[in-house]
């Protein structure tokens, strides 16, 4: 897969922006906070109805604007698609595809996978649970539709379960209720594990000679899935807290609360790595994703690197450039000098100063 153009209209500090994009290596260098991450969040958004950043549609709009539009193309298999994305400040985004509207953010599933990688994906290892779920929810529902409807839904019963246990506390009859949505949260929570699950195994097959490569054979990496609960134990375990859950008004059972655990010889990284052997495993779970992405999917996915290489030393640079020369990539950066200086390839290089991008002869 591969993207072939991008048209902004009112996207963050872009009024109009409209680029052309090489198959391979396109290079974004200028100054921080100029315009240059929006580039990458502007095509992650527009792959998979999500920004990167988390940010709320009404913050990506451009400031005393209330609408603001994504068009683009990409090709897959000799095939061009057209994808246009309208934010709307106090609405639900409108999507459509080859000018065909879609009903589900979720029928974008399958036609492309992006993979954004930022310097903050550096400290996944060591932060909260959270961005480790965020991660695994993020390229699963890249991959599978059905997960998406599966976690869409447990979300949505979850949401509904915790404002039940906040309104318990006022009308005790309502505990009974409970039953109901704890069947659903079951049925749902389940699937999502399972799909979890599998795809976690999957990873470790693929992380474990890439961080071996990366440590230069110093190091055996083992990923493994932390669950909150077993799909066996799931119905038990979420009656056994529905005490506790009345009491502090808030669900502490089911895979909302799962986590990766990271290990090297019985060594937990979350805990006790050290911030070389984090940020390194943290890169060899980018590329592994890269990887699973084209053997699930049969295809590259589109890579998107925002200042990454900054923050890795040289060593960390040429493998991960070299691991992705079959790959689309979009890379930020505030200079091209590494890049000059390592004779990496530039395919096509851009500049980038207070939201007027140019393009410039390599």
């Amino acid at each position: 897969m591969k993207i072939e153009s991008i048209k902004l209209e009112n996207f963050r500090n872009y009024e109009s922006l409209f680029l052309s994009f090489h198959e391979g290596t396109n290079l974004f260098y200028g100054d921080n906070a100029q315009g240059k991450t929006n580039i990458l969040e502007s095509v992650y958004l527009c792959g998979t109805t999500k920004s990167h950043r988390d940010s709320r549609d009404r913050e990506i709009i451009k400031l005393d604007q209330e609408e603001s539009h994504i068009r683009m193309i990409l090709s897959k298999h000799e095939i061009s698609y057209q994808i246009d994305m309208h934010l709307k400040r106090n609405k639900a985004k409108g999507i459509a595809i080859n000018g065909i509207p879609i009903r589900r953010a979720s029928e974008l599933i399958g036609l492309g996978n992006f993979i954004f990688f930022s310097p903050e994906d550096l400290n996944i290892i060591k932060n909260g649970p959270s961005e480790r779920r965020r991660f695994l929810d993020m390229e699963l529902c890249q991959l599978n539709r059905i997960y998406v409807h599966n976690l869409t839904n447990y979300n949505r019963i979850l949401m509904q379960r915790n404002r039940l246990l906040k309104d318990i506390s006022f009308h005790p009859e309502y505990e009974d209720m409970l039953d109901i949505w704890d069947r659903q949260m079951v049925e749902y929570g389940c699937q999502v594990i399972r799909s979890r699950d599998e795809f976690v195994k999957q990873l470790n097959e693929i992380i474990y000679e890439i961080h071996k490569k990366l440590s230069g054979d110093r190091e055996d990496l083992k990923l493994s899935y932390e669950k909150n609960v077993s799909e066996q134990e799931f119905d038990r375990q979420l009656r056994k807290s529905r005490e506790r859950d009345v009491k502090l008004k808030v669900s502490h059972t089911g895979p909302h609360r799962d986590d990766l655990v990271f290990n090297i010889k019985n060594i937990d990284l979350r805990k006790y790595g050290s911030q070389g052997q984090q940020r390194t495993t943290a890169l060899s779970l980018k590329l592994a994703e890269i990887e699973l992405v084209k053997k699930k999917s049969k295809d590259t996915p589109v890579l998107l690197l925002d200042d990454v290489l900054s923050e890795l030393d040289g060593n960390r640079q040429r493998y991960l450039l070299e691991s992705i020369n079959d790959v689309q990539t979009l890379i930020t950066c505030t200079g091209v000098e590494d890049f000059v200086k390592n004779h990496f390839q530039i395919d096509r290089l851009y500049h980038v100063k207070n939201g007027i991008v140019t393009r410039q002869e390599i």
